[in-house]
């Protein structure tokens, strides 16, 4: 048991279903598989946070504790959180979310909605997301 919740960006759950072991560099790949692992198929609680989360630490576009992509992944966040029918801060099961995100916004086909500007848009619209079928 983790205890207190994890934060969670909500795009992350976005991320995480379409990840194929890519990313901004071999640091972030592999702490961004590890958090997958962790979290994957897991009732532990996140709570969803428009900011710095598990998965942002090694990013290395949050130099110094910032994102300097900031409003661009607000944004992101913003959009999943719209289309769930969740509000930041909210705490909840990593698996109650992810089927959320699932049901809302992947299945759908309303991903692009949210991922619109994404650098890895072209990889996600390619891959199929690793919770379908929750």
């Amino acid at each position: 048991m983790w205890g207190k919740p994890r934060p969670l960006r909500p795009h992350h759950g976005l991320c995480m279903a379409f990840f194929q072991g890519e990313g901004y560099n071999e640091g972030f790949t592999a702490a961004l598989a590890a958090r997958l692992s962790e979290l994957e198929g897991s009732a532990e609680p996140v709570a969803l946070t428009v900011g710095l989360d598990v998965v942002c630490a090694p990013c290395p576009h949050s130099a110094g504790g910032v994102c300097d992509a900031a409003e661009k992944v607000e944004a992101y966040d913003r959009a999943v959180l719209r289309l769930c029918g969740l509000e930041e801060g909210e705490v909840l099961p990593f698996l109650r979310f992810v089927q959320l995100a699932q049901r809302q916004i992947i299945a759908p086909g309303r991903r692009r909605e949210v991922c619109r500007g994404c650098q890895w848009d072209g990889l996600c619209a390619k891959t199929k997301s690793r919770w379908e079928g929750l």
